[in-house]
């Protein structure tokens, strides 16, 4: 086979990448192992009508403007604003933190700067900001900490808030006021037809082919080509010369609960401390799907299978930067993606780290007529 860009992974980077080359003129192959497009962010009817995303929850927010207005090409929106509710000894609060929270669980009554103060009062000060328990502690305090924070990220991470990189936890605002919405960005929406639906429309230009179930190891030596993108985690595609990144895993229990129009209060509901799973996420909540029964997934995280998550730590950071070194010399593939780049990275980051690189690349290549046909 011949193209000018083989693209490995038909997830956000990949789909990015192959609609912004294709509209460019280049011939695009992508390839993905899994038998569907969409990556993570595929979603789908379960075997009951609801809409589900079969890998957890993805809620689309984004402040850039830029971002929006690219995806908006491939789809309508719903306007959906989520909420997280957290349960802490057999009682919900808002997470993040905010008034509510806080004056709910120690029975108080105090305004924005009672908050303020309350939380200044409580907070351990840390002259450096090295771990997410020190930016836990210099934020909320011990208590806090302990009822939100501690057991949730030894469940998700397996370790303590202590062996992670401070821009976990940072990820997590604290409010003094009665905002409870988990994310405060200025766009915040749901594609209507769902992600399937928007990727679908990514990749319908005629310049681009798709290719499902297929290994890139497996078929990389049969295809011609000019350049890769590849958003597969990288220490693979090197063969794990300097040996294996940590990533951390989760499996999902799907379930369907006939004749029940609402399971629970919000769309995820954390539990850091009891049960063995993190969360549960009810569907409808973020589609507004009409239904008589509704669907939800509880989150077990683990330490093998599918990579999900790139674990911050200074160490993995070290490795990462020995393959990113093999990354910048092996200069006909572009390496983009969570995976690939090794970042804790939302949907729309990846989106825009995908559309810069394409940028970049679509000028370094050769133009149309200098291409082995």
């Amino acid at each position: 086979m011949k193209c000018d860009v083989l693209i490995v992974g038909a997830g956000f980077a990949g789909a990015v990448c192959a609609e912004r080359l294709a509209a460019a003129g280049k011939q695009v192959l992508v390839i993905d192992k899994r038998n569907h497009i969409g990556g993570n962010a595929y979603d789908c009817l379960d075997k009951n009508g609801v809409l589900i995303h079969p890998y957890g929850p993805h809620i689309f927010h984004t402040a850039s403007k830029r971002i929006f207005e690219y995806l908006s090409n491939f789809t309508d929106w719903r306007f959906y604003e989520h909420r997280v509710l957290a349960r802490v000894d057999g009682e919900y609060y808002p997470i993040p933190i905010n008034r509510t929270t806080i004056n709910k669980l120690y029975d108080l009554k105090l305004d924005e700067q009672g908050v303020t103060e309350y939380l200044e009062s409580v907070r351990e000060p840390r002259d450096r900001v090295a771990t997410s328990e020190d930016v836990v502690l210099s934020s909320v305090g011990q208590d806090l900490c302990e009822k939100f924070f501690r057991g949730y990220t030894r469940k998700q991470w397996g370790l303590d808030l202590s062996e992670l990189s401070a821009g976990v936890a940072a990820r997590i605002p604290t409010r003094s006021n009665d905002d409870d919405r988990y994310f405060t960005d200025s766009f915040q929406f749901m594609p209507a037809q769902g992600y399937t639906a928007m990727f679908e429309k990514m990749l319908s230009h005629p310049n681009i082919e798709v290719r499902l179930e297929e290994d890139f190891q497996a078929i990389k030596s049969t295809i011609e080509r000019q350049h890769t993108v590849y958003t597969g985690p990288i220490d693979t595609y090197f063969e794990y010369r300097y040996g294996k990144l940590p990533y951390r895993s989760l499996s999902f229990e799907h379930e369907h609960l006939g004749n029940t129009e609402q399971f629970q209060a919000t769309g995820t509901i954390n539990y850091p401390n009891e049960q063995e799973y993190t969360r549960i996420t009810e569907f409808k909540h973020l589609t507004g799907q009409q239904h008589d029964g509704t669907s939800i997934v509880r989150e077990y995280p683990q330490a093998e299978g599918e990579p999900y998550y790139p674990i911050p730590r200074p160490e993995n950071e070290a490795l990462f930067k020995r393959y990113n070194e093999l990354a910048d010399a092996t200069t006909d593939v572009t390496f983009v993606g969570r995976l690939a780049q090794y970042r804790y990275y939302n949907m729309d980051q990846v989106v825009g780290a995908a559309l810069k690189s394409v940028d970049e690349l679509i000028a370094a290549l050769k133009p149309a007529e200098e291409l082995v046909s």
